[in-house]
């Protein structure tokens, strides 16, 4: 059995990744938001999408293309989707498929269940913090049908033996100064670092699946960014701890915007 809303989230994302690959395969056009971030056909098509998935389950939605709600409402929610349609716009505009849909179920500020689909290479990442797993998935088609994914899915580890050499995720497009001062100081501790660049909320994957060891994140992102990345290492045993409080990150907030953050196993 799987999680009624998971099920929902895993739908919406799979019929969301089906839109943005018939975009992508075509001679798009790309806006300009107030924010300076790109915004393409493929993100209205998809938010469209998963907004019609979502909103049968009377759970309220935010979105980085839906309008956003006043905090004086959204702070009366217990439980709010967190959804991203196409996180890595950029990725998606280079064309080098490191791009995502997003979608999360978070209750009082905490994600709860979270889904990471790469509709480039069907990919499918999925959690259920509620009972501390995490799988992910290769599929052959967007319709794939839940009794084959949930046959077919094998369970996410993190890395579980420390050696000298730390695997450290950096920004595809967004690489900081402090973000270089952090592998510095790794390199100064006496480890070696083996950099992995990876774009969009696939940077949370990598240390999910143990392909790394910490991703540092010392740049803007929303809520929408990491929410269901956060979903997924978490339900592994994988902290994402705001530099701000020292405690994991949390959702809903009055400000949208996310501290700077660290990614690694507790």
């Amino acid at each position: 059995m799987i999680d009624k809303n998971l099920e929902i989230a895993i739908r919406a994302s799979l019929k969301a990744g089906e839109v943005i690959m018939q975009v992508y395969d075509t001679a798009f056009d790309v806006e300009i938001k107030d924010d300076k971030s790109p915004l393409t056909e493929a993100d209205k098509r998809a938010n469209d999408i998963i907004n019609s998935f979502l909103k049968p389950t009377a759970i309220p939605i935010i979105s980085e293309e839906n309008k956003q709600i006043d905090f004086s409402t959204r702070k009366n929610w217990d439980m709010c989707w967190i959804v991203d349609p196409v996180d890595g716009t950029k990725e998606f505009i280079k064309r080098n498929g490191e791009f995502t849909v997003n979608i999360a179920l978070v209750k009082n500020g905490v994600p709860q269940l979270g889904v990471i689909y790469v509709p480039a290479s069907k990919t499918l990442y999925y959690a259920n913090n509620n009972l501390n797993v995490a799988h992910k998935i290769n599929l052959s088609s967007h319709d794939a049908s839940m009794s084959d994914i949930l046959d077919k899915s094998t369970l996410l580890q993190p890395k579980k033996n420390e050696t000298n050499v730390v695997g450290v995720v950096g920004s595809r497009s967004h690489m900081s100064q402090e973000t270089l001062d952090y592998v510095e100081s790794v390199k100064k501790s006496g480890k070696d670092v083996n950099i992995v660049s990876k774009g969009s909320s696939l940077k949370f994957c990598l240390v999910a699946e143990g392909s790394a060891d910490v991703y540092p994140r010392f740049a803007p992102t929303m809520e929408w960014d990491t929410a269901a990345g956060q979903a997924i290492c978490n339900a592994v045993g994988v902290d994402v701890i705001s530099k701000e409080t020292n405690q994991s990150l949390l959702y809903n907030k009055e400000n949208l915007l996310n501290p700077w953050f660290i990614v690694s196993k507790n």
